[in-house]
């Protein structure tokens, strides 16, 4: 479930929304540890929502490079 309002997260590149990912991790790690249920929740949700985003650019930027083995790799 995507977080609703969090906002365009299309402007980031793949390094902002890393690092956004790593920052939330962080703070999904405070909020286990102080207990609070509600907060972890929310984060999770921010998380996956940037989860999200970084693999459809990740997917991207695979077909952009559009490169062709075919012709270097030969398995029999």
């Amino acid at each position: 479930m995507e977080h609703p309002l969090i906002g365009d997260l299309s402007k980031l590149t793949l390094d902002e929304l890393g690092e956004k990912i790593a920052d939330l991790n962080r703070k999904l790690s405070m909020a286990m540890r102080t207990g609070n249920g509600h907060l972890c929740n929310q984060i999770r949700m921010a998380i996956e929502s940037h989860n999200v985003k970084y693999q459809e650019k990740l997917q991207e930027s695979y077909k952009k490079s559009d490169v062709d083995f075919g012709d270097k790799i030969k398995i029999q």
